[in-house]
């Protein structure tokens, strides 16, 4: 469309320009041309073209729409076929590391615990993420489901080692600090809240049968009920595993944790116990895939 489109050609008597074949047309000074009269006057003659151009125009527009859509639901395999030579693949050094890598979320579950994980950096993030979430839990905080945990998550010969040690950490002394009883169950009429959300992973080390990842995550953790000495609050810590390949899966053959990063406090006002109750309750968590 060129610029002169859009400006009134009407004639004087229909409140249009002065029919002055010097006046302004857009700033330009352009002069009128009077065309032969088969061509019906110059408003007329140009709306095919223009009409033409936004033709092209939304029928490109459809196109590149439809690329996209078909280039987001491309499967697996393809899209590693369809990269261009030397060009990094989502996840690698280099990428942006808050960008989704386009690997498929694994499908398989070991009771409530995502597994099936891919045998790539991709995978070995994805695990450390998810097995965070089941270490940060509330059913930590009793002994059977502790036990189950500890044997999905970690290896065998590291499940059998940390069994006893865990047992003395969730003492009853520890859970009545919490205001649970020495079973891990919370007082009547009020909920223990423990969740772990992670922010984000980081592949420290990796050689295909090991990796070293680590998860910044905010948690979740108190007691919601009226008489709770021990309110919901928020941690901000870094929980870094050692992965190993096993049996088909990737096994915590060792962890540790610290502290932060943690941003500034926002400042949104605390909401009341029975609304931190009631979004536990109606929100549930995800299965996270790097």
């Amino acid at each position: 469309m060129s610029p002169g489109d859009e400006h009134d050609y009407r004639g004087k008597d229909q409140g249009g320009r002065p029919d002055d074949p010097y006046s302004t047309l857009g700033g330009t000074r352009q002069t009128r041309t009077r065309l032969p009269d088969g061509d019906a006057g110059l408003p007329h003659a140009r709306r095919p073209v223009r009409n033409s151009r936004s033709l092209v125009t939304i029928t490109g527009v459809v196109v590149l729409l439809i690329a996209a859509i078909a280039f987001a639901n491309r499967g697996g395999g393809g899209d590693e076929d369809a990269a261009a030579p030397g060009a990094e693949k989502p996840g690698t050094t280099g990428s942006a590391p808050t960008a989704a890598t386009g690997t498929k979320p694994v499908q398989g579950t070991n009771g409530t615990i995502a597994s099936g994980f891919a045998r790539d950096e991709q995978g070995a993030q994805s695990a450390a993420a998810n097995y965070a979430v089941a270490l940060g839990s509330a059913e930590m905080f009793t002994t059977e489901s502790r036990h189950e945990i500890l044997a999905m998550v970690y290896s065998q010969a590291a499940a059998n080692k940390l069994r006893a040690p865990q047992d003395l950490a969730y003492s009853a002394e520890f859970l009545a600090r919490l205001g649970l009883d020495s079973n891990g169950k919370a007082p009547q009429g009020s909920t223990f809240i423990s969740r772990t959300v992670p922010v984000g992973t980081k592949v420290l080390a990796f050689d295909g049968d090991t990796a070293k990842v680590a998860v910044w995550y905010t948690g979740l953790i108190g007691m919601s009920g009226q008489d709770s000495t021990k309110p919901v609050s928020t941690t901000w810590k870094t929980w870094t595993a050692q992965l190993s390949w096993l049996d088909g899966d990737w096994k915590v053959t060792g962890a540790s944790e610290a502290d932060g990063p943690a941003p500034v406090p926002g400042d949104v006002a605390a909401s009341k116990s029975d609304a931190i109750s009631k979004a536990v309750e109606e929100y549930g968590g995800f299965t996270y895939a790097r």
